[in-house]
């Protein structure tokens, strides 16, 4: 189970301060809520948000990944990943921040930007 360092407590302003130090990435709006976006083949593409949807509980990260990664991810640390219904035909996983360390949530955000920018296969 992840542990929390004490005094290193998550919030959604630190998110948005180490996603903006990741090349290209700004600060935006998605679904009317703050998010994370990078610019690909000349348009914004999201990497992370606040969830919008019911179903995501409150203080929650959205990051986007492959989701063929995801179940594994949930499965070694299902305090801190999860997956409501909704969200299971997204590239993502939703990510509670009262379990989330800056040194992870910069090792996810990084990740999420690998994964929206890399090159894919035509």
């Amino acid at each position: 189970m992840p542990k929390r360092i004490a005094n290193a407590a998550v919030t959604y302003d630190l998110v948005w301060q180490m996603g903006i130090t990741l090349p290209g990435v700004e600060k935006s709006i998605t679904w009317g809520s703050p998010a994370l976006k990078v610019k690909r083949a000349g348009k914004m593409e999201l990497i992370a948000c606040i969830p919008t949807n019911k179903a995501a509980e409150p203080d929650s990260l959205l990051v986007r990944m492959d989701r063929k990664d995801r179940a594994a991810m949930i499965a070694e640390s299902p305090d801190l990943y999860y997956a409501p219904d909704h969200y299971l035909s997204y590239d993502g996983v939703l990510v509670r921040l009262a379990h989330l360390t800056p040194e992870l949530a910069h090792d996810l955000l990084a990740m999420a930007h690998r994964f929206v920018t890399r090159k894919r296969k035509k």
